[in-house]
């Protein structure tokens, strides 16, 4: 089968749209055709070498679509189902998927370092050579193939372009605040961040009934946009030092729970100051491999304040993209408000470029 897709050739590089060749699936495998594309700086972040993935490979972890065909000993979908890719496998009995955190699987790990599925080959190929997988589900082609238990099926009234959006910065910003972080009711939070994953975190600590949300942002557009997912404060880190606007808005006592989704030493830094005793800093945004970030130890050990990572959201995506779903259903989750460009794939670099001048809060594209 042929197929359109974007494929990144070498760090540095924009993506390539070719034609490739996508082999039918295997045993366990399923055969999707994609509608939609989220555009997430992951991706982005394995383009500018941030982060590292074999190449060539056909980018995209976070999207929609449907069932075309089945390999043999699938059963949880068929034709025509819709459905969205995890971009993090897990194997289901370890002991990490055993205690609730299936994203520190290392079956995901192996996928996301080889760029093949679990039998040690891709579906892909351009001319008759390999291109590689990005983290087993490469949303970025018209048809991909993806492990069974990799799929999470959406029912019909869920609209696509929306459901793309569950997969990575919904149940990554949403997921921390309600499984790293366990938000409780009337606590204060800040939000250091206002881009796609961050507006669900904030959605996330409203949903969790925080009394005060303080979203912090370089830009008025992303700060506006941070209200409209429930921050009651905002703070434009351009204006003065962002730690003591922060611990101003509480009285100088510090948040109790401080959310970094950028991805700079600098602000997982300031995330940590801006603590009370027994705060927590939960940290989401990604760096480059070897950054470093230094902190004051005797806050550490004198207020007992935290400081951890958390990725996909500490979620069981199995279980918990049906529970947001849920929650869309009953109006009580904002994801119609999360989209805030269209392109079309031929355009994706175009929609990379206004993610990269933080024009946007999450862009999709139509394949």
């Amino acid at each position: 089968m042929k197929a359109k897709a974007a494929i990144l050739f070498g760090v540095g590089q924009r993506l390539d749209i070719r034609e490739v060749d996508v082999a039918k699936p295997r045993a366990g495998e399923v055969l999707v055709r994609m509608a939609v594309g989220g555009i997430c700086h992951s991706d982005l972040h394995v383009m500018t070498g941030h982060l590292s993935a074999p190449t060539p490979s056909i980018l995209g972890h976070e999207g929609s679509g449907t069932v075309v065909e089945v390999g043999s000993g699938v059963t949880s979908v068929r034709p025509g189902d819709n459905v969205i890719p995890l971009w993090r496998l897990s194997c289901g009995e370890c002991e990490y998927c055993t205690s609730a955190r299936p994203a520190l699987c290392a079956v995901g790990l192996k996928i996301r370092s080889t760029g093949r599925l679990l039998d040690g080959s891709s579906r892909f190929s351009l001319n008759g050579s390999e291109i590689k997988h990005f983290l087993g589900v490469s949303t970025f082609s018209e048809y991909t193939v993806i492990l069974e238990r990799a799929l999470v099926k959406v029912p019909k009234d869920i609209p696509l372009q929306q459901a793309a959006l569950l997969g990575c910065a919904v149940i990554t910003g949403i997921g921390a605040v309600m499984n790293a972080a366990r938000v409780k009711p009337g606590s204060q939070v800040a939000v250091f961040g206002s881009g796609g994953v961050g507006l669900n975190v904030i959605q996330g600590a409203a949903l969790a009934g925080a009394e005060k949300i303080i979203a912090v942002d370089l830009l008025d557009n992303k700060l506006e946009m941070a209200r409209q997912f429930g921050a009651t404060h905002t703070v434009n880190a351009s204006s003065g030092d962002p730690v003591e606007q922060v611990r101003s808005l509480t009285g100088q006592r510090g948040v109790d729970y401080a959310f970094e989704v950028i991805g700079l030493p600098k602000t997982v830094r300031q995330s940590f100051e801006s603590l009370a005793k027994r705060g927590e800093a939960i940290v989401l945004g990604v760096t480059p491999m070897e950054t470093e970030v230094s902190i004051p130890i005797m806050p550490l050990i004198f207020e007992e304040r935290v400081l951890k990572g958390s990725v996909y959201g500490s979620s069981r995506p199995r279980i918990d993209i049906p529970k947001l779903m849920n929650l869309y259903r009953a109006g009580k989750l904002k994801l119609d408000e999360l989209v805030t460009r269209t392109y079309s794939f031929d355009q994706i670099n175009e929609a990379y470029a206004a993610l990269e001048r933080g024009e946007v809060a999450r862009t999709v594209v139509l394949m």
